[in-house]
């Protein structure tokens, strides 16, 4: 159910991006129960042009290894997964592939189940 959404800036070393990925997908499976199979990802990088940010909103240093990250998800997780969720991932991608913590930028989407269709022109969660 989730949809997620990398971007970076340009100039990281190839894979960089997938691994992002990966370390975000089992995250969610672990704190948010997101199943098995259900990973829908888009990552881009971006020129620093069209990757904008602040680099001290609410007192946080950031630099230009920003990772923004967008999880579209279904409703209904609780604020403490929610929570593990966030750092979960930051400390994840700070251990495995050296991404400062500040530099982790996470924003979830809660939608209901029947804003969804994974092909086929259903909604497969509404019954």
């Amino acid at each position: 159910m989730p949809l997620v959404r990398i971007s970076l800036m340009e100039g990281k070393p190839a894979g960089f991006g997938a691994k992002v990925g990966r370390i975000v997908y089992e995250t969610m499976m672990e704190t948010i129960n997101v199943p098995q199979g259900d990973r829908f990802q888009i990552v881009t990088e971006h020129e620093a042009s069209g990757l904008l940010y602040d680099p001290g909103y609410l007192g946080i240093p950031r630099s230009d290894g920003i990772v923004i990250i967008q999880m579209t998800i279904s409703e209904g997780r609780t604020l403490e997964q929610k929570k593990a969720l966030y750092k979960g991932v930051a400390e994840r991608l700070h251990l495995e592939l050296r991404v400062r913590m500040e530099d982790v930028f996470i924003n979830l989407v809660e939608v209901r189940k029947e804003n969804w269709s994974f092909g086929n022109g259903i909604a497969q969660y509404v019954t």
